[in-house]
């Protein structure tokens, strides 16, 4: 697995939790709350990829 997908996930979830806060603070409650699911589908459309890949990857390893 590569390092750089872990930190991409990461960042993205930094990015998403502050400005959920901001948007929270700033009397947005639904904006913050369909902010926290954009990202969620995002990070979750970038999992399914790669477990994708995965599945390909063994496929083609055991000739199915």
């Amino acid at each position: 697995m590569d390092i750089d997908l872990i930190f991409k996930i990461a960042a993205m979830g930094i990015i998403i939790s502050i400005l959920n806060q901001v948007l929270v603070r700033s009397g947005r409650e639904e904006q913050a709350t369909m902010t926290t699911l954009a990202g969620l589908v995002v990070v979750l459309m970038i999992v399914v990829e790669k477990i994708a890949e995965l599945f390909a990857l063994v496929k083609d390893l055991f000739h199915f």
